[in-house]
Parts: C-alpha cells; sequence; structure tokens
C-alpha cells in the first residue's frame, strides 16, 4: 500500500478527469470509425451486386453470339444439304437428306425463339445495369460527402484527444512513478475509471457500501485505499 498526501490525491483526480475525457472521445472516435465502416459496407455491398449484374449481362452477350451462330450454322447446313440433294438420284440418299433437311428447318423456330429471349434479357439487363450504375455514382458521392462530414466533425474531437494525452502525461509526471504504474493498471481493467469517490459510504464506482472502518481511513487521506469490491483507488472530497 502506498503512503500518500491530499495533494497526491487531487493530482489523481485531475488524472482520472484527464483519462475520462480521453475515454469518452476514444469512444466518441470510435463510434466515427463503425459509421465510416458501415458505409463502405454498404457502398462494398452495392459495388458486388453491381458485378454480380455486369456478369449476367457479360454472359448474356457470350450466349447471343452463341445463339447467332448456332442459327447461321443450321441455315448453312440447310443450304448445303439443298444443294447436294439436288445431285442425288438414289432414291434411299435422298430421302435420309430430305430428313435431315426438314430436321434442320423445324429446329429454325425453337432457336430463333431461344436467340430473340437472350437477347431480349440481355436488352433488359443491360438497362437494369446502366440503372444499377447510376444509382452507385450516387450513392458513391453521397457517401464520399457523409464520411467527409464525419471525419470534419471529428477532426476537433482528434484534436482534443491530443490535447487530453499532453495534459495527462503532464498532470501523470507529477506523481511517483509507481502510483502512476498502479492507476494506469487500475484503469487499463476498469474502463478508464481508476478514481472515484466515496459518498455517505458508498464506492461511486460500484455502489457498493465501505466498510465504516476503511471509511474513515479513505477521510484521513494517508494511504492509498482501494475498494474492496471494485479495486479502484477511493478517494473523499471534504466539499
Amino acid at each position: 500500500m502506498f503512503d500518500i498526501t491530499k495533494a497526491d490525491i487531487d493530482i489523481l483526480v485531475q488524472l482520472q478527469n484527464a483519462e475520462t475525457d480521453m475515454v469518452e472521445i476514444k469512444s466518441f472516435l470510435e463510434g466515427v470509425e463503425a459509421e465510416k465502416s458501415a458505409l463502405d459496407s454498404e457502398l462494398n455491398e452495392f459495388r458486388s451486386a453491381h458485378e454480380q449484374l455486369q456478369d449476367r449481362f457479360d454472359a448474356l452477350k457470350r450466349s447471343c453470339t452463341d445463339a447467332e451462330i448456332e442459327m447461321k450454322m443450321n441455315e448453312e447446313r440447310i443450304e448445303k444439304s439443298s444443294q447436294t440433294l439436288k445431285t442425288l438420284v438414289n432414291h434411299k440418299a435422298y430421302a435420309a437428306l430430305q430428313r435431315e433437311i426438314d430436321d434442320n428447318k423445324k429446329r429454325r423456330e425453337p432457336l430463333e425463339n431461344h436467340y430473340l429471349q437472350l437477347l431480349e434479357e440481355k436488352d433488359e439487363t443491360a438497362s437494369r445495369l446502366g440503372e444499377h450504375l447510376r444509382q452507385m455514382e450516387q450513392l458513391t458521392m453521397k457517401i464520399k460527402a457523409q464520411k467527409e462530414e464525419i471525419d470534419k466533425k471529428s477532426d476537433a474531437h482528434r484534436f482534443r484527444m491530443e490535447e487530453y494525452g499532453e495534459q495527462r502525461s503532464a498532470i501523470g509526471g507529477k506523481l511517483n512513478p509507481a502510483l502512476l504504474k498502479k492507476f494506469d493498471e487500475i484503469s487499463a481493467t476498469s474502463g478508464g475509471l481508476a478514481v472515484v469517490e466515496v459518498r455517505d459510504q458508498l464506492c461511486r464506482g460500484c455502489f457498493m457500501n465501505i466498510p465504516p472502518q476503511l471509511y474513515i481511513e479513505v477521510r484521513r487521506c494517508k494511504s492509498l485505499i482501494l475498494c474492496p469490491q471494485c479495486n479502484r483507488i477511493l478517494y473523499y472530497n471534504e466539499n
């Protein structure tokens, strides 16, 4: 246990005030970063959807090209077989080739219908892709503006964070190094609240009652007293 003076307690309270301000600012800045991260996630999700739409459009373009090639090859087969048919004298060969020509002619309509369906879907997808791109550009600009506004608001807090950090260092420099180390250890394990007032025999950190004898020791301010429940440094405010 450390022997301390009223002056040490006053410094610890000042140090705690600076620490509390830093914790609040840090919490604000963490919230800011979380807000910016959420905006980035929203934009990334939109970009991912756009990429999927682009992939679908590219696939439809390839399918349309393949369908065109297949229709052309089918017509070429019909034309070639029709020319060959004129030269045949064998009845059996003639009948077989005629059936082949008829089968290829029957394929015309299904091939054309399939091509038209692909073409229609490609055009619809192209329209959706254009609209989606426009929306993504708008969202990108909106999120950029929002992040700039967030950064503008947080700049003042970052500046204050630096100020309080310097203030904390200056105040901490007035303490016994071992006492400062103890403060830092408690602060690290208690969410930044290392020094708390005792009022009406109640710890204002965990709101648990302090034993009467310990309460007397806190009021005497001769040694460093920790709360038996939350292990925070206790002090008594004469005012």
